[in-house]
């Protein structure tokens, strides 16, 4: 299951969605978890009510089942919503390696409702090529 994270120093969930540096991109399993990608914003990230600066940062949380972020504005976390991605808003900068190890022992026992929604999702996107063996 892909978990993205609003950041600004790609240690901890510390940034409003809108305004992050970056968004760090991870799969997390009841196994373990590994870094995926981390999609870097620059520093043009001011206030200033510009819908348009979510564009790429929904685009580069497209296929993920999770999104951590410090805040998130109304119509951001509609557009969240909309694409099937649980937000969660964090009350203080919380350390990505602490998350992703509580989601991990979460996982290998009963998740809860909301985590299981959000694992079914990501199963849905799964794709067995295998067994559509093309002959020339």
């Amino acid at each position: 299951m892909k978990i993205a994270f609003a950041t600004q120093d790609k240690e901890r969930v510390d940034a409003h969605f809108g305004w992050a540096k970056s968004i760090v991109v991870y799969d997390v399993s009841p196994e373990g978890h590994r870094f995926i990608e981390s999609f870097d914003f620059g520093d043009k990230l001011e206030e200033d009510g510009d819908e348009d600066k979510l564009a790429p940062k929904l685009e580069a949380i497209k296929d993920v089942a999770i999104l951590y972020v410090a805040a998130i504005g109304g119509s951001g976390a509609a557009r969240v919503v909309a694409m099937k991605i649980h937000p969660i808003k964090v009350s203080q900068p919380e350390s990505i390696a602490e998350i992703l190890e509580k989601l991990q022992g979460v996982l290998k026992g009963t998740p809860p409702p909301w985590l299981r929604k959000a694992l079914a999702k990501d199963s849905e996107r799964s794709f067995d090529f295998e067994d559509d063996e093309v002959t020339p």
